[in-house]
């Protein structure tokens, strides 16, 4: 049965992909943006207000709310800190403030992030691992919680803990692919901390999935099957395009450049989708050589 998705952020990355995929499959998506609607398939809201008006969400099936000033976008001042925390939580109390008010057998996809999680080492994470320390943990915390409106009205609501994104147009592969094609692509730091890499096809196949199953609730790892260390991603890559990996970036340098985003480069998150797999989703890309393929045929 076709849908009537709500979509936040339909703008970025991942928004306009799953935009796509979830129109393609036959589904009618409604773009939440915050200038003057183009078309029927828009509507304006303003996410700063906190207030969404109920009525732009009736005979909607389900809300997909990916909107949030991008972590990576800029160096981490304290002003675009508050802009990165008041962003998700603002536009977050918005969706799940109008829902609770309309009520009804709707479901809402909540984004999220693995940041919750800090710096972990070597330490296996599943959805029922403890929250970690850090800036993006205290946003993760609150951006989730800014949905329990919403739960506590009854409705459905999930929040897919996204993990590095994998994609030639956005994320971090778009800042490692010019330089990995100069040769300038070694570890970041020292390369062994664990990225929970996850394909951009993969990404929208799982929101999507989370869209059809409301009965899955609560925290779910959107990461890949299996993480790699940093440095194994940078060695597949310049595998793949034939070029060498051995230049690293020390963590100084990384810091320096980067400021409070380093934090999130440098340290160690092994993500695993625990609840995901039991739910029966079936990723496409299930190795870095795969996710890296399709990122290079997209280049």
């Amino acid at each position: 049965m076709s849908k009537r998705v709500a979509v936040t952020g339909s703008s970025g990355l991942i928004g306009g992909a799953l935009s796509a995929y979830l129109e393609k499959r036959g589904d009618e998506v409604v773009r939440l943006v915050r200038r003057t609607p183009r078309d029927s398939t828009e509507v304006q809201w303003d996410p700063s207000s906190r207030e969404l008006d109920p009525t732009a969400l009736r005979s909607i099936d389900a809300v997909v709310h990916l909107a949030g000033a991008g972590v990576g976008d800029h160096r981490w001042t304290p002003a675009y800190q508050r802009e990165i925390l008041t962003s998700r939580v603002d536009g977050t109390t918005a969706i799940a403030g109008a829902l609770a008010q309309l009520g009804g057998d709707v479901r809402l996809v909540s984004g999220s992030a693995v940041g919750f999680y800090g710096d972990r080492g070597d330490e296996l994470l599943t959805e029922d691992s403890e929250g970690g320390t850090g800036f993006l943990s205290e946003v993760v915390r609150a951006w989730e919680a800014a949905a329990e409106p919403a739960r506590a009205a009854g409705i459905s609501v999930a929040h897919p803990r996204t993990g590095i994104v994998l994609a030639a147009s956005g994320g971090a592969m778009a800042r490692m692919l010019p330089l990995a094609r100069l040769g300038i692509n070694g570890p970041l730091g020292s390369g062994t901390q664990w990225w929970p890499w996850i394909s951009l096809r993969d990404t929208v196949a799982g929101l999507a999935f989370l869209v059809d199953h409301p009965d899955l609730t609560g925290p779910v790892n959107l990461v890949g099957p299996s993480p790699d260390r940093q440095l194994d991603l940078a060695r597949e890559l310049g595998r793949q395009i034939h070029r060498p990996a051995l230049l690293p970036a020390p963590a100084f340098g990384i810091k320096l450049v980067l400021g409070g985003f380093s934090d999130e480069v440098l340290t160690s998150k092994r993500a695993m989708p625990a609840r995901l797999a039991e739910a029966g989703f079936v990723h496409q890309d299930t190795t870095l050589a795969s996710a890296l393929r399709a990122v290079l045929a997209d280049a």
